[in-house]
């Protein structure tokens, strides 16, 4: 028999090769975050000012990858993780070839559908997985060493692509960092990861024996053991209001994403900032983001979910309004490492919240779910930064945009939300459990 004990010692080989995995799927989305953007007019034929046109591949994204985290969350519960992981890095094949060869900006918007399949199956099995064989006591650190890898991977392609777009021309860059990327990535997925499956049904059915864990979660209540897809999207959407402030935080922060994506790139380029140092301030946003999740995604195992989310908003929107007070690439690096930090703070502990209050029966569908309203957030955001630019003539705008969304949607966290940590805010004893205390 399979042996599905639980905790990061225990499964720290396993631990170790998905942290590799979410890396590769980090430099998968990172390698169009600088060159992409920067170049669209030069080098794709975007119309200069068209901004709603330049954020129709970061819409195309976030649908595409919202609606596919949903579909990873339950199709890896009837086939397993490691299926899903390998299906989302075969559709990746063809999108190093799209960029190299596209004549076009629709190509790229076409190639960014293809990269959003890949993240939308990919990160979230990275995720799950890691949940599946850790301890309820380390899900902060988990999501922070998971999210850490995957943003560091962000950050770093960002750099490296730029260096590679200067030395060898973006397509041929492109190309040849992103068609490495997918074929490492297959062949370690295939040689070396295992399904995790089998480790959340053994702690499904560790649920009824008495001593199955030392917390009491306050699970989202109302639902049967086996819910159909329907009954646990509405509850974490609407029905459960811990879960709806968080889906919607969720969604929001995902603005500053998309911002950070496909904003910023044309931001500094328009400034006289070259392609390597975009890059280096992109990736001081992504390595703050990335490297701090170590510390606060532990942090929240410690003192809470709650306070970690709502800072976090209200720091992220102040550090993408800094970015308009002052000038200089060392000034937009403070900004920078500002937004990263408040997205640190927050990135790790909405997803923990989500798992804290989700039965291991279905937790994949929930995360799935949360994942699905949060990556709508890069479709819904770069659709409202798109069209702040628009109407007001300006890039500026659309900064306003989200740090005016990031302040209202923390606020709206504080107010719904409450605290998840089942050590810090446990369930009520069952009446049996409490009526044998107290005799």
């Amino acid at each position: 028999m399979e042996d599905c004990a639980h905790g990061i010692r225990e499964n720290l080989g396993q631990f170790l090769h998905q942290l590799l995995q979410v890396l590769l799927v980090g430099f998968a989305i990172g390698m169009m975050r600088t060159v992409v953007p920067a170049l669209a007019e030069e080098e794709f034929g975007v119309a200069r000012g068209s901004f709603l046109m330049l954020s129709a591949f970061v819409v195309a994204f976030g649908v595409v990858k919202g609606a596919l985290n949903f579909v990873a969350g339950r199709l890896s519960e009837r086939i397993g993780r490691k299926q899903v992981l390998l299906i989302g890095w075969v559709v990746a094949l063809p999108v190093p070839l799209m960029i190299y060869f596209a004549p076009n900006w629709g190509w790229i918007v076409a190639a960014t559908v293809l990269l959003g399949i890949n993240q939308g199956l990919c990160w979230s099995m990275t995720q799950t997985a890691k949940l599946d064989i850790t301890r309820p006591d380390q899900r902060g650190l988990t999501i922070g060493l998971n999210e850490f890898s995957g943003y560091v991977g962000v950050a770093l392609a960002g750099i490296i692509t730029g260096y590679a777009a200067t030395a060898l021309g973006p397509r041929e860059g492109l190309l040849v960092f992103g068609a490495a990327v997918v074929i490492v990535a297959l062949v370690l997925t295939q040689v070396w990861v295992r399904d995790t499956l089998p480790w959340a049904r053994a702690e499904a059915s560790g649920q009824a024996r008495p001593a199955a864990s030392a917390f009491r979660p306050r699970y989202a209540a109302g639902v049967p053991h086996d819910p159909t897809t329907r009954e646990v999207f509405t509850l974490i959407s609407w029905r459960d209001r811990r879960l709806a402030a968080v889906c919607q935080a969720g969604h929001v922060e995902k603005f500053v994403d998309a911002l950070v994506w496909v904003i910023l790139p044309v931001f500094l380029y328009q400034r006289g900032i070259s392609l390597p140092n975009i890059g280096w301030i992109a990736g001081v946003y992504g390595f703050v983001w990335g490297g701090a999740q170590l510390f606060t995604g532990r942090l929240s195992d410690h003192v809470g979910r709650l306070w970690p989310n709502v800072l976090g908003m209200w720091i992220c929107g102040g550090g993408v309004a800094l970015f308009l007070f002052g000038h200089g690439v060392i000034w937009w690096s403070f900004a920078a490492a500002v937004t990263g930090f408040g997205m640190a703070l927050l990135y790790p502990n909405l997803s923990a919240a989500v798992a804290d209050v989700s039965p291991p029966s279905w937790r994949g569908s929930a995360i799935g779910i949360y994942r699905f309203w949060r990556d709508l957030g890069y479709g819904v955001g770069g659709l409202g930064l798109g069209l702040a630019a628009h109407f007001a003539g300006a890039l500026d705008a659309a900064f306003w945009f989200v740090a005016a969304s990031m302040f209202l949607s923390g606020a709206l966290l504080w107010w719904w939300g409450e605290e998840t940590h089942p050590r810090l805010n446990p369930a009520d004893p069952a009446p049996d459990t409490a009526s044998r205390s107290a005799s």
